[in-house]
């Protein structure tokens, strides 16, 4: 099977209805800047005080991101290895179809598609903070988050090009203006720190034994889903113009940029506030900038914010239309969604995901978006599977990047990414058992999918 010709390829060639196709104009810098538009988001407001109330410790507190950007780090060269041998747009799903079928495809895409529609939902956040900002938006929550996302998607229908110059410019203000806030804070955070009142609160007791294992394994819930999307430029692989250099070099890049402003931020957190009033906050960068620029650090940090979720709500747009694309290329979904513009955006599925995303804007989207670590790291597991697999039976397929540490960097990605899974299964008792079962649900989903791709073949001249 190792010169086999690339189902996938033949798949999307074969049954794609367009009018126009997929362009090849995408480079490195925007596959930095869709990653870091997507990581770097909402998370990064709650996530810090989430995990120091449970690790109230300032070692067990850095800890948990380092292990969680160690984690990506020994991902990323398995990703990029698979990214630029198999150059095709929509993420991760490509790789587990080619190893492991269609139905473990499905699982990935299905699940991939879904919880990218539903992290487009930081629109709220846009809109609650536009609010605090501009008086006359506060009550309109619902509005305004919803025209957000309709505006990215209007942008986006007009062609790849629109798409990824507002990506590169929201990501570009984004770092600047996070690197900006990190030097001030260090230069006049002691001062902030000395000047402000002793805190008065309780620091939480550091757990000891299993209520210990249970408080890092929930820090690394929430440290993988706020880092998650370093990963991004692999959903345009079609689109970037010389994937075999660019997508290794993008992969890379983007996870030295996010952990990198992670653990910067964090390590801002710790310089300028002490660790009880980190430890349960809900808002520990605002209360920095507070601390550290007076009156004017509220609409500072919230200024930031909403353009850092801009630019996420942009980029999830991007990501999920592809995913949707991909399947429906290969008769895993609707195969008039596959069907490309003139401007070469896949406009159905650009609509379908849109619609998806209001309905998480207006919606309840809280336990989903508890669950999207567990599917996050499902993927992942299927995707370093894929790579032995792929190694194993295609010995001949043109690999212009190989994983460096093949196959020990693999390896410990991909039993890291067990352990979570058993880890969460065993101490999240409410949410990734739900995520789970939403999983095994999916084999129905698949099969009616499938049975409409029969039905579709057989309609088509020339099948008996």
């Amino acid at each position: 099977m190792s010169n086999t010709t690339d189902a996938s390829s033949t798949s999307a060639a074969k049954y794609t209805p367009h009018r126009g196709h997929l362009l090849q104009v995408l480079g490195t810098w925007f596959g930095i800047a869709v990653a870091v538009g997507n990581a770097i988001s909402a998370g990064i407001v709650r996530t810090p005080g989430d995990i120091a109330q449970g690790l109230p410790n300032p070692w067990l507190f850095l800890g948990v991101w380092i292990v969680g950007g160690l984690y990506a780090l020994f991902g990323a060269s398995s990703m990029a290895e698979l990214g630029a041998a198999i150059p095709r747009s929509g993420g991760q799903y490509n790789f587990s179809r080619r190893a492991l079928g269609d139905y473990a495809g499905f699982i990935v895409g299905w699940s991939d598609w879904l919880s990218t529609c539903g992290t487009a939902a930081v629109a709220i956040v846009i809109a609650e903070y536009s609010g605090h900002l501009f008086p006359p938006l506060a009550g309109h929550v619902k509005l305004v988050s919803a025209a957000t996302v309709l505006g990215f998607g209007i942008l986006q229908w007009r062609g790849v090009r629109w798409g990824s110059a507002a990506q590169l410019l929201t990501a570009a203000l984004k770092t600047a203006a996070l690197i900006i806030l990190i030097i001030a804070c260090f230069i006049m955070g002691a001062h902030a720190r000395a000047a402000a009142p002793a805190a008065t609160a309780a620091l939480p007791s550091v757990p000891m034994g299993w209520p210990l294992v249970v408080a890092i394994v929930l820090g690394l819930q929430a440290v993988v889903y706020t880092v998650d999307g370093w990963d991004g430029v692999i959903y345009f692989g079609e689109e970037v113009r010389e994937p075999g250099r660019d997508i290794p070099r993008a992969i890379f890049g983007s996870v030295f940029t996010v952990m990198g402003i992670y653990l910067l931020l964090n390590l801002v957190a710790l310089y300028v506030l002490p660790m009880n009033e980190i430890a349960g906050n809900d808002f520990v960068l605002g209360t920095v900038a507070d601390r550290v620029f007076g009156r004017f650090g509220d609409p500072i940090i919230r200024s930031i914010m909403i353009v850092s979720m801009l630019s996420c709500v942009n980029s999830n747009l991007l990501f999920s239309s592809r995913t949707l694309h991909a399947m429906s290329c290969d008769g895993l979904f609707f195969r008039r969604v596959a069907r490309v513009n003139t401007g070469g955006t896949p406009a159905l599925s650009l609509l379908l995901s849109t619609i998806v995303s209001l309905f998480f804007v207006l919606g309840s989207f809280e336990r989903v978006i508890a669950m999207l670590s567990f599917f996050f790291v499902a993927n992942y597991t299927l995707t370093y599977t894929s790579l032995f697999v792929l190694r194993k039976r295609e010995k001949q397929m043109n690999r212009p990047y190989r994983a460096w540490g093949y196959p020990w960097t693999t390896a410990i990605a991909l039993g890291a990414s067990i352990l979570f899974l058993i880890a969460s299964i065993a101490t999240d008792r409410e949410n990734a058992p739900l995520a789970l079962l939403m999983l095994v649900l999916s084999y129905p989903v698949f099969l009616v999918m499938k049975w409409f791709q029969k039905r579709a073949q057989s309609r088509t001249p020339g099948n008996s």
